[in-house]
């Protein structure tokens, strides 16, 4: 009775540590649009809502190959370089199966080699990896390290899928704000083309009576022969007629 009232008052603080992280990532999120700046706020924020986690990393794969995108310590990217050398490890399950990995470096001696020798020289004794899925370019795993000598149990599992769950939300968000800023970027600089552009074809059919499309097409020439790009020739050529200092 005693045993289940301590579990049930564990279990209750750690629901509270990991409300408390997930209020403070919430407000990260309001405040920072940068993916790599997020990333990092999550992968610092997960110590906090899984107590048991002494580091954290977070693996993302690139066009297959993964790499550390973050870590709140050296030993994580060791651990973790150990698993993309060897082409497997916990890190890499998760990322590639979608299914949590629990495990003790004792349990993975035998499955995953080289992860267990790099995470016993780093003095890691248990990890925990949750698939992280944003999109189809960032997608991997938020990884998990206990140094202290306690094992992930089944709560800290519950805790990493929830918090996970939520980061992945928001940082969904984030991606679409990233592609917004990007759109408007590519569109203010089409437009800006597009004026310029427009702007030398009116000269050039000023200065020798043609018509539109024979301006364009001088334009195109002047581009391919001097292999620069058009918007590029366009503006050069505006600059030169339009310098007070033409003679």
């Amino acid at each position: 009775m005693e045993d289940n009232l301590l579990y049930e008052r564990d279990a209750a603080r750690r629901v509270d540590d990991v409300t408390d992280a997930l209020d403070r990532l919430a407000g990260t999120f309001a405040e920072e649009e940068e993916l790599l700046v997020v990333l990092q706020r999550v992968c610092r924020q997960v110590i906090h809502a899984v107590p048991d986690a002494e580091i954290a990393s977070i693996t993302l794969l690139r066009d297959g190959a993964p790499y550390t995108a973050t870590a709140t310590g050296d030993s994580a990217h060791r651990v973790d370089q150990a698993q993309y050398e060897a082409g497997r490890g916990p890190c890499l399950e998760a990322a590639r199966t979608g299914e949590l990995q629990r495990v003790t470096v004792t349990e993975a001696a035998q499955r995953w080699p080289e992860f267990a020798a790099a995470a016993d020289e780093c003095s890691v004794v248990a990890y925990l990896s949750a698939p992280l899925f944003v999109d189809h370019q960032y997608h991997g795993s938020l990884n998990l390290y206990d140094t202290g000598g306690n094992s992930f149990g089944a709560l800290d599992a519950a805790l990493l899928d929830l918090y996970t769950a939520a980061a992945e939300s928001a940082l969904r968000s984030t991606r679409r704000h990233q592609a917004a800023r990007e759109t408007m970027g590519q569109l203010r600089t089409a437009l800006t083309s597009r004026a310029v552009i427009d702007q030398a074809k009116g000269i050039l059919m000023a200065l020798h009576s043609i018509q539109s499309d024979d301006a364009f097409n001088l334009l195109v020439k002047a581009s391919q022969e001097q292999n620069v790009k058009l918007r590029d020739v366009a503006e050069n050529f505006v600059a030169e007629v339009t310098s007070p200092n033409r003679r």
